[in-house]
């Protein structure tokens, strides 16, 4: 194996002959913003892109793809110190792996960084390293080709090109990797979380929808295009509002085979992939309904859009009309309740064909999550690896409801990275009374605070909710008393300004202005009874399997909104991840223009300063690099005690 090592080493320098900079930035003379920006310039136009701060990888995304991610170079790191080669995201991988395996302790990645910076290939190069060091007969090689193709069939399905990221993940995911005893993976476990639905039906200028609808138009065989009424890409309203529709490093043709052999792999029958992209179409065949106004009410453009997206769904063409353009209305009147059709104004029936529209696409997306669950699931847990690959923080020209939940969760996983690498470090030498001087960082409780706290002064979600459960119509109105109410109760916040047309937060990774419009309706997301009964009524098992009948019973007290529901999502994560052994890789989006080589440095600092990676260092320099807890040390090196038959 020495020999195989050698060989890997030599493979790897022959790309990297001269030492660059330094691989542990606490060997730095200099520890400031500058000066770690300037050493991870000079490994990033080095070819390195992985460096250390002690146990912690920062990785710089490269935009392109480097060599040094063969079979050698797993052989090179497998059961390797991790100072003996050179930094690389298998050396974390390993040591995940074999503290698991010697402390009978599940463990956990967070990756972490902004929009763009190289999260999901991280994720996958983690999982992929897991796969091949791990052993196994049959079952466990199901598994982990679930677990390989797992990717490429959610990402399809959740990810997108914006402008800042080609290949964006549009949705949060913590993978958790079941292993046995001895240690071979054996089952996992997929949690999501807030797919950006609201994509489906729009978003900004040069951006676009999900990768599955460009895969199923491009590489769809004639007989499926046939079937399914598929055209050209720019036929579609959902896909030509923002004029983006090739992506220069993704080929939609190849990708859409590639998607279904995942499903293929993951077990979904041909039945159901075949509905799976009949909904796929039936969302784009639903966008191209529009409507016109007659007497203030809205009516069908052209009632012949309504037949194809009636015919994929397997409702009927008249039911679906009525149900796009009016609406069923609970009227109370001298004790008496009845119920009355509404009929709605054009805004009205747009937004429910968009609503329509974003629940087929979200509950899809479900389906496929749970079908690679059950694919992989085992009875009884015993350790895990949990794969944390969650969107980036965001700061777009305009940032809605969908960017405040987004950097929300970044919020929180920032706060478990001081509260483990910064604060309970230093808390752990005061309580030792070692020697001490405090290093001073930013604590972002403050901010996690002011969006999620339930007592006085409350949080934004709280003051959201309030707003959404007293107002009867979402809509301008409602967004003017939310932004009333913020700058009543929240307004002298340090970390909270108010502006004409929303509010400020001033995060950890900066401040980002957020455009009040839309807020309270993507909050309150209410999908109507009329819409559920409407998608009950098809003839086809599959769709109406995807609303059920319970789906929309009356609960006592608020009904759930999107704010709580991810704030409970960020908070059980939380949870989840507290109760493994972390490790963290963080990182570095170099520039803005998605091109090898480029280096922007202002950007660089700017998220080398948010990510506390001074602090970290300072902290690793001034503490004890290595700590173990004397009942881990003593069951680890009891067997080479003279005594141990007597210390057992």
């Amino acid at each position: 194996k020495g020999q195989k090592g050698g060989k890997a080493m030599l493979h790897w320098q022959s790309y990297n002959v001269m030492q660059s900079g330094v691989d542990d930035m606490v060997l730095l003379s200099k520890i400031n913003e500058s000066s770690i920006a300037e050493n991870l310039k000079k490994r990033f136009m080095d070819d390195y892109i992985f460096t250390y701060i002690g146990p912690v990888l920062i990785s710089v995304n490269p935009f392109k793809q480097m060599p040094y991610f063969g079979e050698s170079e797993v052989e090179m790191y497998q059961g390797a110190a991790q100072y003996e080669n050179p930094p690389h995201i298998y050396a974390l991988a390993d040591n995940m792996y074999r503290n698991m395996m010697i402390d009978c302790e599940s463990q956990c990645v967070i990756i972490s960084g902004e929009s763009g910076a190289g999260k999901t290939v991280a994720a996958k190069y983690i999982m992929s390293y897991i796969s091949k060091v791990s052993g196994g007969g049959a079952r466990v090689q199901h598994i982990k080709d679930i677990i390989l193709q797992s990717n490429p069939l959610l990402e399809a399905f959740g990810n997108a090109k914006t402008l800042r990221n080609n290949n964006s993940s549009r949705f949060g995911k913590y993978f958790e990797i079941q292993f046995g005893s001895g240690g071979e993976p054996d089952g996992g476990k997929i949690s999501n979380f807030l797919l950006e639905k609201s994509r489906v039906v729009t978003r900004n200028p040069g951006e676009r929808s999900f990768h599955i609808f460009y895969q199923l138009i491009e590489g769809a065989s004639q007989d499926q295009k046939s079937s399914l009424g598929i055209t050209s890409v720019d036929y579609y309203y959902y896909l030509n509002q923002s004029w983006s529709y090739k992506v220069d490093d993704i080929n939609d043709k190849s990708d859409f085979q590639e998607t279904m052999h995942a499903m293929d792999v993951i077990g979904i029958t041909a039945e159901d992939q075949a509905q799976v992209l009949q909904v796929v179409a039936g969302v784009l065949h639903l966008g191209n309904v529009s409507f016109k106004e007659v007497g203030n009410y809205a009516s069908v453009e052209n009632e012949q859009c309504l037949a194809f997206p009636a015919f994929l769904l397997g409702i009927d063409q008249n039911r679906l009309r009525d149900k796009l353009t009016s609406r069923k209305m609970d009227s109370k009147w001298g004790g008496k309740s009845e119920s009355i059709d509404v009929t709605l104004n054009v805004e009205q029936a747009s937004y429910t064909r968009d609503a329509l529209s974003k629940a087929l696409y979200s509950r899809i997306f479900d389906f496929l999550v749970e079908s690679i669950n059950k694919a992989m699931v085992k009875d009884n847990q015993e350790m895990n690896i949990g794969v944390l690959d969650i969107y980036g923080f965001e700061i777009f020209e305009k940032n809605g409801f969908e960017q405040f939940c987004i950097n929300f969760v970044n919020e929180k996983l920032q706060q478990i990275f001081i509260e483990l690498t910064l604060k309970a470090e230093q808390d752990e030498y005061i309580q030792e009374r070692i020697n001490w001087t405090p290093i001073e960082y930013f604590n972002n409780k403050t901010v996690c605070d002011l969006i999620e706290s339930k007592l006085n002064p409350p949080g934004i979600m709280s003051i959201l909710d309030d707003v959404c459960a007293t107002m009867h119509a979402v809509g301008k109105g409602a967004d003017c008393t939310l932004q009333q109410k913020l700058c009543m109760q929240i307004g002298t916040h340090e970390h909270f300004d108010s502006w004409k047309q929303g509010f400020v937060i001033h995060h950890y990774a900066g401040k980002v202005a957020y455009t009040a419009e839309g807020f309270c309706e993507k909050n309150r997301d209410v999908l109507f009874t009329d819409i559920i009964e409407l998608m009950q009524s098809s003839e086809i098992p599959f769709i109406k399997a995807l609303f059920p009948a319970n789906l929309n019973a009356e609960k006592k007290g608020r009904p759930t909104t999107a704010g709580s529901k991810i704030k409970k999502q960020a908070n059980d994560l939380v949870s989840t991840l507290m109760k493994c052994t972390p490790h963290y890789i963080r990182c570095i989006k170099p520039n803005e223009t998605k091109k090898p080589r480029d280096w922007e440095d202002g950007r660089v600092k700017h998220q080398v300063e948010y990510l506390g990676l001074k602090e970290n260092i300072h902290i690793r320099c001034a503490g004890f690099s290595y700590r173990r807890v004397f009942g881990k040390f003593l069951q680890r090196c009891n067997p080479i005690s003279r005594q141990s038959d007597q210390v057992g």
